[in-house]
């Protein structure tokens, strides 16, 4: 069974097991550690953005725009202002989200906002592209303004699509930002993110629009300093990445179409970095570089000194 352990001078820290899936045309190509189920987190927001741009009759949106839709951004000034462009375009407000509101990601625009006595908003909120799409469907449909709940038509929709993707019915659970999770084995997700991949390389249908846009635009995706943005950058060709919460990351590759769905099973994200390393490595050559230094892989003290870093072992 694969491991990463965080090491600290001589001494093991914690040790995380993680399982790896990478499939593409309907067929796994590799696989590291036990099968296993997971919820499939912001990694899915690719599928919930195609479900409501076709719900609207695929508005001519411009490409940012997609990015942030299948954003977990960072609350970065970029991206609020983006998102209550997508709003104002849809004749909507920052009032009709309904994901809640949390501090910035990024910890500066955090402080700033609080220095200025300001107050945190849902466009703050990581998911509020995804979350402005969806209320915008829902207003163009004439449905509830609620999109939140599993059997809102949208929610309904978009289990359907992840059903079709994945050829896999999902278990439901309920998100972060309060719309529906989906529960699936890890070559599940992976299949769906192989035809993420698939369509990036073909480049004409809505899926494939949307991988393409965030592949141009990670830092729209994700922000700065964030290990989605860290990925792409260090990539020799095109890739797109998406973090989920509870250790969940997953990658299309569109020159090969591959699709790659990764798993910590602690949930420990700090220890995705290794995997995302050993997998590309393996699978991906042509474009990963092989060089092991990545600052993702060092654990330093307050003060900068390296004191420790993480490693991939087999147990």
């Amino acid at each position: 069974m694969p491991v990463i352990e965080q090491v600290r001078g001589p001494c093991v820290e914690s040790v995380h097991p993680w399982s790896a899936v990478a499939l593409a045309h309907g067929q796994i190509v590799r696989q590291w550690g036990e099968p296993v189920a997971t919820t499939w987190r912001s990694a899915a927001k690719p599928v919930q953005l195609d479900v409501s741009l076709s719900v609207l009759a695929d508005p001519p949106v411009p490409e940012p725009w997609l990015a942030l839709g299948a954003a977990s951004h960072s609350g970065e000034v970029v991206h609020t202002d983006m998102a209550a462009a997508i709003l104002q375009h849809f004749h909507l407000q920052p009032s009709d989200l309904r994901c809640g509101a949390h501090p910035p990601v990024y910890t500066p625009r955090a402080e700033a906002i609080l220095r200025q006595n300001g107050q945190f908003t849902d466009l703050h909120n990581n998911c509020s592209g995804k979350h402005s799409f969806m209320v915008a469907a829902a207003q163009h449909a004439g449905w509830p303004l609620d999109y939140r709940p599993e059997t809102h038509p949208l929610q309904q929709r978009i289990r359907e699509r992840v059903t079709e993707l994945c050829q896999h019915t999902p278990e439901l659970a309920v998100d972060g930002c309060g719309v529906p999770t989906f529960s699936l084995p890890l070559a599940a997700i992976a299949r769906a993110w192989s035809e993420i991949a698939a369509a990036m390389h073909a480049g004409t249908s809505r899926l494939g629009r949307i991988g393409l846009a965030m592949a141009a635009h990670p830092e729209l995706t994700s922000g700065t300093d964030r290990l989605d943005l860290a990925v792409v950058q260090r990539a020799r060709l095109p890739l797109t990445v998406k973090v989920g919460a509870g250790g969940v990351f997953c990658m299309a590759l569109p020159d090969v179409q591959v699709g790659v769905a990764i798993k910590i099973h602690s949930g420990v994200a700090e220890a995705l970095p290794v995997a995302i390393d050993a997998v590309l490595t393996a699978l991906w050559p042509a474009g990963w570089p092989a060089e092991a230094a990545w600052s993702q892989l060092e654990v330093r003290n307050v003060v900068g000194r390296l004191v420790g870093g993480w490693q991939a072992r087999a147990v």
